[in-house]
């Protein structure tokens, strides 16, 4: 079972459509204890990271943490993969998972020289797919996939690919069965479907 957790800020519809339409038994919830059970765990997000603070009001990030440890699978999508992070600047007294190292930070206003538009929003490609990362078996180097987001991880050693808009940012973080995808694969056509479905079948 693929538990999706409701932090009052993510698209789940969208996510959880997708994921049955895979074939996934999915249980939306905000209950830790389902979230220790479930063998596959999904975080969601959309808006403010500040939203992310409600995870540790209901005991559901030590939930995570647990239920990591024990191996279950995990998959954060957009502000999702932020969480993992230590912290983002969009708001500095909410701390992440701390499962990656590094600051999520906002889009610079300009780049080499140029204004950059923010948030970013719209297809943009994955490059640098690392070869052994299980969350992007069958995604080649330039597929696209669709962005909307005014923050952005750094790159890290897990970082499985990365995308470049206002220089390389972290598309994907993978270590061992934690995993997050910066872009949103329920609306990003095959290649979406195809992280989803790999997601799915670990």
């Amino acid at each position: 079972m693929i538990a999706v957790i409701d932090y009052k800020a993510g698209n789940l519809t969208s996510v959880v459509k997708a994921l049955r339409y895979l074939g996934a038994e999915t249980q939306v919830t905000q209950d830790p204890e389902v979230v220790r059970s479930a063998s596959k765990v999904v975080l969601p997000g959309v808006g403010h990271f500040q939203a992310t603070r409600l995870l540790t009001d209901l005991g559901l990030t030590e939930a995570v943490r647990e239920s990591v440890a024990k191996g279950a699978w995990f998959l954060g999508v957009c502000v999702g993969l932020q969480w993992l992070f230590e912290g983002s600047t969009e708001a500095p007294g909410v701390a992440g998972l701390g499962h990656f190292a590094g600051m999520c930070e906002r889009f610079p206003a300009l780049f080499e020289g140029a204004e950059l538009k923010s948030p970013h929003v719209g297809w943009n490609s994955l490059e640098g797919v690392r070869a052994d990362s299980r969350l992007l078996r069958g995604v080649e180097d330039g597929g696209f996939v669709y962005y909307t987001h005014s923050w952005r991880a750094p790159v890290v050693h897990e970082t499985a690919a990365v995308t470049n808009y206002g220089g390389v940012f972290t598309g994907v973080v993978e270590r061992e069965n934690v995993m997050g995808v910066q872009f949103h694969p329920e609306k990003s056509s095959a290649v979406g479907l195809q992280v989803l479905k790999n997601f799915v079948e670990l």
